[in-house]
């Protein structure tokens, strides 16, 4: 029998949603803590095709999801590129700034990312292999205008404000920016879908803060020409589009782009996003991640209204967001009980 998440993806109706969910493998476990320490550090993890495979393997081994999202970070992609990566101890991650044309100038072309993030490929193969047959791969990698608010800016910000102003001062070299980002991901992607990934999900996660015909030209465009790329090398590999915040700019998004699959942020109400997203195909989404860590009735009487909401059509079931460090593992448990019915 063909695996519940790709069922979903190719658009069908299930009597119980299948289950994943983001950041599923991380801090909030022990397990993880403990590779982890053993990686030394983040990136040391990330490039460790044996580690990563190891805690991408452990809330399957845990929990049994329906899918195992690899584990990496959609910053390998600016260093691959040439962009400087560290990360600070809880504050994150910060990059060297491409700003000017000469910064964009030292950038290395998009064919040969592979130097770097060979690793990740890798994984995947291992992943590949160790997953349950009936456990769905996704791949992923970062939107461009996602990956770009950090290259710009250094790290994370509150409002992608330096992005924004790059974009407004210097609109030749940002747009040359989310171009090298873009040639980039499609080879990441199709390489990962090469080594075994079935499913590819494409995160932007500051989508939200483009408006208007800038959202069309920023997030949309360029997650439209991806899917297309890869579709075109890859006919039958599902994709997930994850314009996170986009609000009524959801509407029509996977006739915009070609997505199999729209991600839902907890923003959206879910019997709105019935009537108005889930026509267009299947949904992913949408549970608050603070029921992660509160837990208790509310989160079953949420995961429960999300489930009916979204039950007359394809579906499958996650986050609206990542689950944070603070959440209880317990927690995660009763949200699969009560998605299945336990």
């Amino acid at each position: 029998m063909t695996k519940t998440i790709l069922r979903a993806l190719a658009g069908e109706t299930l009597p119980t949603p299948p289950i994943w969910m983001m950041r599923q493998a991380g801090r909030y476990l022990p397990e993880y803590r403990a590779t982890r320490a053993q990686a030394g550090d983040f990136l040391s993890l990330c490039y460790n095709p044996e580690l990563a495979a190891e805690v991408t393997l452990q809330p399957i081994r845990r929990y049994g999801f329906d899918a195992a999202i690899l584990f990496a970070d959609i910053l390998l992609v600016p260093q691959a590129l040439g962009a400087d990566l560290w990360f600070v101890t809880g504050e994150g991650p910060r990059l060297s700034t491409i700003t000017t044309q000469r910064d964009f100038d030292a950038l290395k072309p998009a064919d040969a990312i592979d130097e770097t993030v060979g690793s990740v490929y890798e994984t995947v193969r291992i992943l590949a292999r160790e997953l349950p047959s009936e456990t769905t791969l996704i791949g992923f990698a970062g939107a461009p205008w996602t990956v770009a608010t950090y290259m710009i800016a250094g790290r994370g910000t509150p409002d992608q404000g330096p992005a924004h102003a790059l974009k407004n001062e210097n609109r030749a070299l940002f747009e040359a920016l989310l171009e090298r980002i873009e040639q980039a991901t499609i080879l990441y992607l199709s390489a990962q879908i090469e080594a075994g990934a079935e499913v590819v999900k494409l995160f932007d996660s500051w989508a939200g803060s483009l408006t208007g015909e800038d959202f069309n030209a920023y997030a949309l465009a360029p997650t439209q020409r991806i899917i297309a790329a890869l579709k075109a090398r890859h006919p039958d590999i599902p994709i997930i589009a994850f314009p996170r915040e986009a609000g009524e700019k959801y509407v029509g998004f996977h006739k915009a782009t070609g997505a199999d699959c729209v991600a839902l942020d907890n923003s959206v109400d879910a019997k709105w996003a019935a009537e108005h997203i889930q026509t267009g195909g299947c949904v992913q989404g949408n549970l608050a991640s603070r029921h992660m860590v509160t837990g208790g009735q509310a989160l079953v009487d949420e995961t429960r209204a999300i489930v009916e909401a979204f039950r007359h059509g394809p579906h499958i079931f996650n986050l609206g967001h990542g689950i944070t460090p603070d959440a209880d593992p317990a927690n995660v448990q009763l949200m699969i009980d009560t998605v299945r019915g336990a």
